[in-house]
C-alpha cells in the first residue's frame, strides 16, 4: 500500500529522519520521487538511491499467495459471532482478511452487533474470541460504553462476573470518533500504527454511509464523481488493512431508495421503487460479504446473507435482547424469495406501528402502517 509509512517499508530511522525534512514520509511520497531527487533530500548516492526505491517498491508490491495458503488462513481465523446458525452458514464465522458490511435501516441493530462483536474480539481464544484489541471508528456518535459493558456482563456473565475483568475488556475497545469524510479517511491512512500499537483484532467502521451522504449531494453536477473517488480511495485502504494485518474489517452502511421496478415475486405493476442499500452498485462490489438486517414486525428483525463468498443466501429471524443479538431457532429459514443481485436487494422496513387507544372501555387497534419492503 503506497500510504504505508517508509519505517514500515523497512527504511532505516536516519533515512527516516532525512526524508522527513523534505515531507516524505510515506512510500507514495518517495516513489513519486526521481533517483535523483531521492539521492538529494536522502544525502545518498545515486546507485543507493536507485536501491532505495527499488526496495521500497518491493515491500509494498502484492505479494503472490497460493490457494493452498488462502484456504488455511480462512480455516484457521475466523472471528465467531457466538450465534452457532449463522456461523455454520459462515463456515466458522466472519473472515479474517475481508470486509463484512452490515446494511439496513434505523434500529434494526447494526450498531448493536457491532458492539457485540467487539465484546467477542476481546475473548480469550479458547472462548471463540482473538484475545486482541478493537479499532473502532464512530461517524454517527452512536457508539455507547454503557451498552457494550451491558452486553458483556448479560452475553458472558462468567467471563466478565468482576469488575476488573470488565475494565480490562472496556480498556482494549480503542473508539475514534471522526465526524467528516476527510477526517475518516485520514484516520484510516494512519491506521497502521494504531492497529500494530494496540494490537488490533478487529477493525469496525461504523457507518460508511454516514459522512458520505451528509456531504455529497448526487443531485448537483460532479458531486457523484467525487464521491465515487472517496469510497474508492476508503475502499482501498480498508482492503489493503484487512489483508495486511489478516483481520476483520466490519462496516455498517444504510439504506436509500432506488427509483424503478424490481422485477421479482416482490414486486407489483404499481411499484415505482424499492430499499436497498445506500452507496449504489459499485460499492456493493467492494465488500467481501453483505448482511442485510431489516424488520419483520415490531418486535422480530431478520438477517439475511445477500452475499458471501462461502455462504448461501439465507436468512435467519433475530430480536435484540439485553445480551446483544439472539437468533430465534438454530437453523436458517425457509423464504418466498430468492436472492439477486446484492446491490438492488429490497429490504423490509417499518413504516408505522399498531397504536392501542381506549375508547368507552373498548379497545380499538389503528394501523398506523407496516412492515415494508417498498418505499
Amino acid at each position: 500500500m503506497a500510504t504505508r509509512i517508509l519505517k514500515r517499508a523497512g527504511v532505516s530511522n536516519d533515512i527516516c529522519e532525512r526524508l522527513k525534512r523534505h515531507q516524505i514520509q510515506s512510500c507514495k511520497d518517495l516513489l513519486s520521487l526521481t533517483p535523483v531527487e531521492v539521492m538529494h533530500a536522502a544525502q545518498l548516492s545515486y546507485q543507493k538511491a536507485s536501491v532505495l526505491l527499488q526496495s521500497v517498491s518491493k515491500a509494498i508490491a502484492p505479494p503472490l499467495t497460493t490457494a493452498l495458503e488462502l484456504w488455511k488462513q480462512h480455516s484457521d481465523s475466523c472471528l465467531s459471532t457466538s450465534l452457532p446458525a449463522l456461523d455454520k452458514l459462515l463456515r466458522g464465522g466472519l473472515p479474517c482478511g475481508a470486509i463484512t458490511e452490515v446494511t439496513g435501516p434505523s434500529g434494526c441493530g447494526k450498531t448493536q452487533l457491532c458492539l457485540m462483536l467487539s465484546v467477542l474480539a476481546t475473548l480469550p481464544k479458547k472462548l471463540g474470541g482473538l484475545d486482541s484489541s478493537v479499532i473502532y471508528i464512530d461517524t454517527e456518535s452512536a457508539f455507547s460504553a454503557e451498552r457494550l459493558v451491558e452486553i458483556a456482563q448479560s452475553r458472558f456473565p462468567e467471563c466478565f462476573s468482576c469488575k476488573e475483568r470488565v475494565l480490562q475488556m472496556a480498556g482494549r475497545v480503542h473508539v475514534f470518533r471522526e465526524l467528516t469524510c476527510q477526517d475518516v479517511l485520514n484516520r484510516l491512512e494512519r491506521l497502521e500504527e494504531d492497529i500494530i500499537s494496540a494490537g488490533a483484532g478487529l477493525l469496525i467502521l461504523d457507518s460508511v454511509a454516514s459522512v458520505v451522504r451528509k456531504e455529497f449531494d448526487t443531485t448537483l453536477s460532479g458531486n457523484m464523481m467525487h464521491r465515487s473517488n472517496l469510497l474508492g480511495h476508503k475502499a482501498t485502504t480498508i482492503k489493503y488493512l484487512a489483508h495486511q494485518f489478516n483481520i476483520p474489517v466490519v462496516l455498517t452502511n444504510q439504506i436509500t431508495t432506488h427509483v424503478g421496478p424490481l422485477g421479482s415475486v416482490l414486486s407489483s405493476p404499481m411499484d415505482s421503487g424499492f430499499v436497498t442499500a445506500a452507496l449504489g452498485n459499485m460499492w456493493s462490489h467492494c465488500v467481501n460479504t453483505r448482511f442485510i438486517v431489516q424488520y419483520v414486525d415490531e418486535h422480530q428483525r431478520q438477517i439475511l446473507i445477500a452475499k458471501s463468498p462461502v455462504a448461501p443466501f439465507a436468512v435467519l429471524n433475530y430480536t435484540i435482547q439485553k445480551q446483544g443479538i439472539c437468533i430465534d431457532g438454530n437453523d436458517s429459514q425457509e423464504t418466498l424469495y430468492k436472492g439477486t443481485d446484492p446491490g438492488l436487494q429490497p429490504i423490509r422496513v417499518r413504516t408505522g406501528f399498531n397504536l392501542s387507544t381506549t375508547v368507552h372501555d373498548k379497545t380499538q387497534v389503528l394501523n398506523l402502517g407496516h412492515c415494508s419492503s417498498t418505499s
